[in-house]
Formats: C-alpha cells, sequence, structure tokens
C-alpha cells in the first residue's frame, strides 16, 4: 500500500470521527442549555475547550455567545475543525482514492458534502434535526466501510484513525467537564450535578450502556470509571486503547521476537498502564494529570505512526492528498488541500495542567 493511501485512510476517518463527536456534543449542549437554570454551569465554551481551539474562537468571535460557539463549531470555514470543514477533507481525500475504497462509501461522503455545502433547506431544519442527520451520516459511512470493504490494510488503517480520534475526544471531553461542570461545592449530588453528567454521558454516547453496566448512581467517578476504564464499551479510553494496540500488531505483521520499538513499546506501556489500574487510584493522583499525560501518549502514538508509515516522497504527477489540520493552529482546510501531506499533531490538552482541580464553571 502507498504510504499517501495509507495517509489518506488514517485522516479520512479522523476526520469523519470528529465531526460526527462535535455533532453529539453540540446535539446535547443544546438540550443541556434548555434545562438549566441561569446562573449554572455553561455548556457552551467548554466544548471549545474540548476542540482546543479556544485561542482561534476568541480571534474569531471575540465576546462570543452560544450562537457563536454553534457557529464555530458547525459551519465556520475559517475553523479547519468545524463540522463541514472536517466533512469538505475527508471528502477530498476520500475522492484521491477512490480506486482503493468502495463506490459505497465515495457515494456516502460525497453526498453527506453535497448536503452540507449546497442543500440549503437542510439549513432551514431545527438545529437539533440538522445535528442528527450529521451524525446519522457519520454512523452511516462507518457501517458502510465495514460491511464492504475487505480486512486487509486499508480497513485497518482506517480503523486506526477512527480509534485515535475516539480516545482523543472521550478524553477531551471528559477531562473539560470534570472540572468545569459545576458552579459551586454546594450542588454536587443535587439535580443539576446529576443532569451535567448525564450530559456527559450522552456526548460520549454512552448513556444507556452505562445504565445496564453498572448498578452504581450517577455520579464523577462511576461516569470516569466507565467511560476510561470499561473494557467492553467501544468509546472507552481501553477499549481502544486495545484496538489500537491489536491494529498496530497487524498492520506491522508477525515481528520475530526481539526488542519492541518505539511504537511497539509506547502503544504497549499506554495499554497496560490503562488496563491495570483502578479509576481511585487515577483519582487520588489526579484524573487530569492522567487524562492530559494520555493525551500526549495519543500524540506520540499519531507521530510515530505517520513517521514509519506516512512520511515518503509523492510519486512525480501524483496530486496532492489534502493533509490534516492541526487543531491548534487555525489552518484553514483550503490551504492544507493544496499541499502534500505532511506530518500534523493532535491539539494538546484542553485544560493547562495549572487548572485547579476544584475550579468551577
Amino acid at each position: 500500500m502507498l504510504s499517501r493511501v495509507a495517509d489518506s485512510l488514517y485522516w479520512i476517518n479522523r476526520y469523519v470521527e470528529r465531526a460526527e463527536n462535535i455533532s453529539r456534543f453540540v446535539e446535547v449542549s443544546e438540550a443541556m442549555a434548555l434545562d438549566c437554570p441561569p446562573g449554572s454551569a455553561e455548556p457552551w465554551l467548554p466544548l471549545i475547550d474540548a476542540s482546543g481551539d479556544r485561542e482561534l474562537f476568541d480571534r474569531l468571535y471575540p465576546g462570543g455567545g452560544p450562537p457563536q460557539v454553534v457557529e464555530f463549531l458547525v459551519h465556520c470555514p475559517d475553523n479547519p475543525n468545524s463540522i463541514v470543514s472536517c466533512i469538505l477533507m475527508a471528502r477530498e481525500n476520500t475522492r484521491q482514492i477512490r480506486d482503493v475504497i468502495t463506490t459505497e462509501m465515495w457515494e456516502q461522503i460525497n453526498g453527506l458534502y453535497w448536503t452540507l455545502v449546497e442543500n440549503d433547506s437542510f439549513w432551514d431544519q431545527p438545529p437539533q434535526e440538522q445535528l442528527r442527520e450529521i451524525r446519522r451520516g457519520c454512523q452511516l459511512f462507518y457501517g458502510i466501510t465495514d460491511a464492504t470493504l475487505s480486512r486487509d490494510l486499508s480497513w485497518q488503517f482506517s480503523r486506526l484513525g477512527r480509534l485515535i480520534e475516539r480516545a482523543d475526544k472521550t478524553t477531551r471531553i471528559l477531562d473539560v467537564k470534570y472540572f468545569l461542570l459545576l458552579p459551586s461545592p454546594e450542588e454536587v449530588g443535587g439535580v443539576l450535578d446529576e443532569l451535567q453528567w448525564i450530559s456527559l454521558l450522552r456526548c460520549a454516547g454512552a448513556y444507556q450502556m452505562f445504565r445496564q453496566s453498572s448498578q452504581q448512581a450517577i455520579c464523577p467517578r462511576a461516569v470516569a470509571d466507565f467511560l476510561l476504564l470499561d473494557p467492553a464499551f467501544p468509546r472507552s479510553v481501553r477499549y481502544c486503547l486495545e484496538r489500537i494496540h491489536e491494529t498496530l500488531r497487524i498492520v506491522g505483521g508477525q515481528r520475530l521476537p526481539g526488542t519492541p520499538d518505539a511504537l511497539e513499546c509506547l502503544s504497549g506501556l499506554t495499554l497496560a498502564r490503562w488496563s491495570y489500574t483502578h479509576i481511585d487510584a487515577l483519582i487520588a493522583d489526579g484524573l487530569h494529570e492522567a487524562i492530559d499525560d494520555l493525551q500526549g501518549d495519543l500524540n506520540s502514538l499519531h507521530d510515530l505512526i505517520h513517521a514509519r508509515y506516512f512520511v515518503s516522497s509523492s510519486p512525480v504527477g501524483a496530486p496532492p492528498v489534502a493533509s490534516p489540520p492541526s487543531g491548534d493552529t487555525g489552518q484553514a482546510g483550503a490551504t492544507a488541500a493544496a499541499s502534500p501531506p505532511g506530518p500534523a499533531s493532535l491539539p494538546t490538552s484542553p485544560v493547562s495542567s495549572s487548572t485547579p482541580a476544584c475550579a468551577p464553571a
């Protein structure tokens, strides 16, 4: 497989996963905003923190409120991580490797793209319906990929991109919400507290599975345990890390026993750390610090994967493949699409290391 094809497959799935996550985050926050009394934890700006784009948002929308947050996350062409920008970049990568993917995959992502950029009636719907259709369109792309793409290297790189993006977004939304949910300690354990933690579970598509798997009350400890360490839920960090490790072993082939390289070491050690730990130990040592370290490991995994599999000179005459925008740089999608693929990094942690664990929203 050509490096540029593997690179495109990896980033197609990262972009689609990112768009699907953002659509769910905004959809849940809109519903939550209707239930929150005045003066309670405001559900909008933490979404910007979770995406790692606060600096760009403040520059584009100084003093922006909820309408500007939704515009920035859904439509804004200057935000490379907006839903429309992600689908545009996914579609551009897909267009250039149509001979590798299936026709059904191309038709789905192409149809979703044109729905967002050309279908005015789509944007006339209520916001909840818009976001629901985007989310379903992304999920349909996953299903079509899994149903029609052979389980060869193409599918493995597709799954790898989806899993790394999913683990990153799960940790980000938990990291931000864990410290910014409540306006005052007095409300811990109250109705508003439970409502906000339910919204967090719904942001991760985890509410019903949490209820089925856990007999505990909805509280920060139980929610963090489920989203980070549950071995069966497909959006939990532990599940994603297990599948990432498994995929890297398949992609790397059957290696002879010997000294593991940097990618094998990091993948194995990260999986071990999050498979053989307890939520109480993570909280006691600092949950934010543990999540911050994990996001650093995910960044490093991405860099090592990129260095091993994606860095190569493009064949003469080969069309450029859209590069992934960095979540921190604010690079526009049009600029990225005009250049060959290059190294990219995940956004850094949305909550700085100096943020106190008890910081109110």
